[in-house]
């Protein structure tokens, strides 16, 4: 039998998801694909496999599984979920062996709303428009264009390797706090006055409990248009900041509509995508102007990363420090150095 994980319990949100439905924007398809880009690419890296492989994205709901047909080697990366193997802790970022029977538990933790679980070759499920990629709006994707169930039996889509040694994935790019977004201003930056813009970038602004996958609310000064609130509608890009009649902005995620009639006062960043995603809602936050230069240069230091081999250190102690040994009774007798023994 094909190794395989099971469904165990799933929480509302939980998805299968891959880099995302390219080319079909155009003809009103949703290119979906993960909330938190790095830390799905990082999780799928760390096994060695595509960046875009297909994954679970895990909600703050949580999920649950266990493993068929043999160890299935699975990377968790995203935020600091409560991960436990049999009970056993581990840490949030993490590459370990299922074993058959054994229960993988992913809980909301200390920070974050999303988290991945990649397996070795992806996960083996029907493509749709050359995805993966669940798209629940419109019931494409993933599973039957649903949420993960109890009872789901997920295929890996290539073979675990023969040990899998439980090690930390080392990162620090996913240590993102949210307090400062970067974007770059446009693409209808004009309709706005400068107190507006400068509004803007002051905020600061509090994320809502309003978003889902398709956008995240802002709540905050109220802004203006200079040029009223209705423009001829456009595509719409991953981290668009949109402003409506209301005043508050609204920032289009994963599942975003693929045009929008309200000017965007920017766009976030491609490296910052996953900064805003994992921030929960109540969280406070401004965002900050970058150059072109400078969002060149932090999406060339995300690539350099997953590029490179990916550091998981293991979570046995190999090497014991002066201060390690000596916190430990070493001796358990003498001997008299002037006697035979």
């Amino acid at each position: 039998m094909t190794a395989a994980l099971r469904v165990l319990a799933a929480g509302p949100g939980s998805t299968i998801q891959d880099g995302g439905r390219h080319g079909y924007l155009r003809y009103g398809v949703t290119g979906a694909g993960p909330m938190d880009p790095f830390a799905h690419a990082l999780a799928n890296r760390a096994l060695g496999n595509p960046a875009c492989a297909a994954a679970i994205e895990v909600s703050l709901g949580g999920l649950e599984v266990t493993a068929e047909g043999g160890p299935v080697a699975v990377a968790l990366a995203g935020g600091s979920f409560a991960v436990t193997l049999d009970g056993q802790a581990l840490p949030p970022a993490v590459v370990v062996a299922v074993e058959p029977g054994a229960k993988l538990k992913l809980r909301a933790g200390q920070a974050g709303a999303w988290c991945y679980l990649a397996v070795p070759g992806g996960f083996d499920v029907p493509q749709v428009l050359g995805s993966a990629a669940t798209h629940t709006r419109t019931g494409i994707g993933g599973i039957e264009g649903r949420g993960l169930m109890i009872g789901d039996r997920l295929a890996i889509g290539g073979a675990s390797p023969a040990e899998v040694e439980t090690g930390q994935i080392i990162a620090p790019l996913l240590e993102r706090p949210a307090e400062a977004i970067r974007v770059i201003l446009g693409p209808q930056d004009d309709y706005f006055a400068p107190d507006q813009i400068a509004d803007f970038l002051a905020g600061p602004w509090t994320i809502s409990a309003r978003g889902d996958r398709m956008a995240c609310f802002l709540e905050g000064p109220k802004l203006s248009h200079l040029l009223g609130y209705n423009i001829a509608s456009d595509g719409i890009a991953m981290g668009a900041i949109q402003v409506p009649g209301e005043g508050q902005p609204i920032v289009l995620m994963a599942d975003r509509q693929s045009t929008g009639g309200y000017p965007k006062i920017a766009t976030i960043i491609g490296p910052d995508l996953g900064r805003l995603a994992q921030a929960r809602p109540g969280t406070s936050l401004r965002f900050h102007v970058a150059t072109h230069a400078e969002a060149v240069a932090a999406r060339a230091a995300e690539q350099a990363f997953l590029s490179a081999a990916i550091p998981v250190e293991p979570l046995v102690r190999k090497r014991f420090s002066s201060e390690f040994l000596l916190s430990l009774n070493l001796v358990d007798g003498w001997v008299d150095a002037h006697k035979p023994i």
